[in-house]
């Protein structure tokens, strides 16, 4: 008996020093939280909801309210100017318009991406998603090594070669157009170019069939899903530990081992093909094993790297140009003017002939204007953000090391500053005579780390584009939005449903 109350007072001791340690580690969190307000504080800001969790309930009420978190990050600008902060727990983000801060940051690759937010996109609710494939890889010599493995695959004299293949999975959503046409139902855009664009990637990256207009598949469901999981990740810390969302992170779990699974399958069998002497495609993955053969070295890490970048080529090479061409054909549909205009210079170049070569792109020079005011008003990779280690000064204002900056391209294409009446959707500002933004658009970002997959997705996008523009006429069903829904990306919540008919031709 003398011994259970000595163990009870042992216990009881326990629970009392127990409390007490969390008690000091609580006062000294809230203590580095003030320290952390006192440091930055003169930076301008919105007023923090909340002294722990600083600006992300307002946030979070906007995201569980489906609506756009990028419109408040607008508003912020527009309000508290080039440089303002924002706070989440004891992190501080410096949100930036500032054009030449935009050309300092990001043109110089001595300011690394942000910890915060690429470490999140390494794993996903612990399943590794991205890992340190290009987008997130934060070391520069890591980087720097596999964008030189992955160059040769994006040259142009490369891309030029995948002409055939964005022409033929064009044609099959051609076919696909003209049987809705035919029997005059209404067409789901978004979901439509998805299929187009998932096509296009998985046959000229990776050599697989998946014909997504004919067939199903558990991928476009298994990139969806990555992408939701990704903004709850990064965006609500708290998220994964709710039980109530249990079961979507179990989904997003088991959707990122199907990607990585999927991309080590291929990645295995192409490596003994090519060892063993077989024909393999001129695709991009092949490029890219045959280019790593000639480092020195090639560990097992270069390994996963390999297959960290087949996920972010097979997610990113996708659903940006999915989700531009959709703004594309809603812009196009709400302005008869500008889309007579694009048909005209689709006729004048491309005429009637179905074969659209790699020239007849380089003449499409206002339907280029088009799809760049689309990325203008409709960003679908919003933003990017780094790293700032060393005091700096942005637009006046002193910014102590130790935060992380936020370049939005989808605030600074709507501000009046840059672009006059930002919303009217005007294709001549990108007419070639025009002055260009400075520093204030940059879709693809900007500097070393820009999009690697530019020139290829701008290529797919015309030949979509002017396939569709030559061959059908189109409208819009009335009564749809034209809301935008962040999904990691932006896409048209509608989804662009709109009516197809075959162009009626003068002869």
């Amino acid at each position: 008996m003398a011994v259970f109350h000595l163990l009870l007072g042992l216990l009881g001791k326990a629970l009392i020093l127990l409390c007490c340690l969390l008690f000091v580690a609580f006062l000294g969190y809230c203590l580095y939280l003030r320290h952390i307000h006192m440091k930055y504080d003169h930076i301008p800001g919105p007023p923090r909801n909340s002294f722990f969790l600083g600006h992300s309930p307002t946030l979070l009420r906007i995201m569980k309210k489906d609506g756009l978190v990028h419109d408040k990050f607008l508003e912020w600008s527009e309000t508290y100017g080039h440089v303002y902060r924002l706070n989440f727990l004891h992190y501080v983000t410096v949100c930036v318009t500032c054009p030449e801060a935009t050309k300092e940051i990001l043109m110089s690759p001595k300011y690394p991406k942000d910890k915060f937010v690429y470490k999140r996109l390494f794993y996903l609710f612990g399943q590794r998603l991205f890992g340190n494939g290009l987008i997130t890889a934060r070391d520069h010599d890591m980087w720097y090594k596999q964008r030189r493995i992955m160059d040769p695959a994006f040259s142009s004299l490369y891309l030029r070669g995948l002409m055939g293949t964005f022409n033929e999975r064009a044609e099959k959503l051609m076919n696909k157009l003209s049987e809705l046409a035919d029997s005059n139902k209404e067409a789901n855009m978004l979901q439509l170019v998805n299929c187009v664009t998932l096509d296009v990637i998985a046959k000229v990256a990776f050599g697989m069939e998946l014909d997504l207009l004919k067939n199903t598949s558990p991928f476009p469901k298994a990139i969806e899903t990555c992408l939701k999981g990704m903004v709850h990740y990064v965006r609500d810390v708290m998220f994964e530990y709710n039980p109530r969302n249990r079961t979507f992170v179990n989904e997003v779990r088991d959707a990122c081992r199907l990607l990585r699974t999927t991309g080590a399958q291929l990645i295995q069998k192409r490596k003994i093909a090519m060892q063993n002497g077989e024909e393999v495609p001129k695709d991009i993955l092949t490029q890219i094993i045959k280019t790593a053969a000639t480092e020195e070295t090639m560990t097992e890490e270069d390994e996963e790297f390999m297959l960290d970048n087949f996920v972010t080529f097979f997610i990113a090479g996708q659903e940006t140009t999915a989700n531009q061409l959709a703004f594309c054909i809603m812009e196009l549909g709400r302005h008869p003017d500008i889309l007579e205009k694009a048909k005209k210079e689709v006729d004048d170049v491309i005429g009637m002939k179905q074969e659209i070569s790699n020239d007849d792109l380089g003449k499409l020079i206002y339907l280029s204007q088009v799809l760049k005011e689309t990325l203008r008003i409709y960003p679908t990779a919003p933003g990017t953000s780094r790293d700032i280690e060393e005091d700096m000064t942005i637009d006046g204002v002193h910014i102590p090391a130790g935060v992380n900056c936020m370049f939005s391209t989808y605030t600074t294409g709507r501000m009046e500053k840059f672009f006059k009446d930002p919303m009217k959707f005007d294709p001549d500002r990108f007419h070639p005579d025009a002055p260009k933004p400075y520093y204030c658009y940059y879709p693809f970002a900007l500097g070393p780390r820009s999009c690697l997959g530019l020139n290829f997705a701008q290529m797919e996008a015309k030949v979509v584009m002017a396939k569709l523009l030559q061959r059908f006429d189109f409208n819009l069903i009335p009564g749809q939005t034209f809301d935008v829904q962040d999904t990691g990306t932006l896409r048209p919540k509608s989804g662009v449903i709109c009516t197809v008919k075959h162009r009626k031709y003068k002869n």
